[in-house]
């Protein structure tokens, strides 16, 4: 696998070795060395997957303290557009994002770690998004940020006729946000 850090400090984009033949393809999609990039202090303990149509944006979601979630997210059919926001108090990259296309051709994964706000939109028909989390699902713990909120300026690919739940059209905007993360 190789292993690329991007300009945010924590989040991490991994590409597995695509081995192909006539036969068709194979790829390791998790090994637990992989805890030795992301950190050994991280255990995955759920495993999450959603199919979603064109046009669905997810997001901008994560858990508060102590629920906090890392997610190492990938896609096994289809493609996405997959975003992670730092809310980090006191991180020179605080309330910054990065993007990048994840998809069954490419068989990126993203480790995003707690911290960050995540979202994606679904650029194929029934895209299989696939993630990896560090702690439960809690309830009480779940937030969002506004998938469209001006001070993240997040370019998302589509712009029209996106399908978003009433949940993450209601979420906070940056001017209503404390972060109880710390960098």
């Amino acid at each position: 696998m190789i292993i690329e850090k991007t300009h945010i400090e924590g989040l991490l984009v991994i590409k597995p070795r695509i081995f192909s033949d006539n036969r068709g393809e194979f790829i390791e999609s998790f090994n637990a060395s992989i805890h030795d990039a992301i950190g050994k202090q991280y255990t995955f303990i759920q495993d999450n997957e959603s199919v979603s149509k064109v046009g669905v944006l997810r997001g901008l979601h994560f858990q508060n303290p102590p629920w906090e979630q890392g997610k190492l997210v990938r896609v096994s059919s289809g493609r996405v557009w997959d975003v992670a926001v730092d809310i980090r108090k006191n991180s020179p990259t605080y309330l910054k994002y990065y993007g990048l296309e994840l998809s069954g051709e490419n068989k990126f994964m993203f480790w995003i770690p707690p911290g960050f706000a995540h979202g994606f939109l679904v650029l194929e028909e029934n895209s299989v998004f696939s993630y990896k989390c560090t702690n439960f699902y809690n309830k009480e713990a779940e937030d969002a940020l506004l998938w469209n909120d001006k001070t993240l300026n997040i370019n998302w690919p589509i712009k029209h006729d996106l399908i978003i739940s009433e949940k993450d059209l209601e979420a906070q905007t940056i001017d209503k946000f404390d972060s109880k993360f710390f960098y």
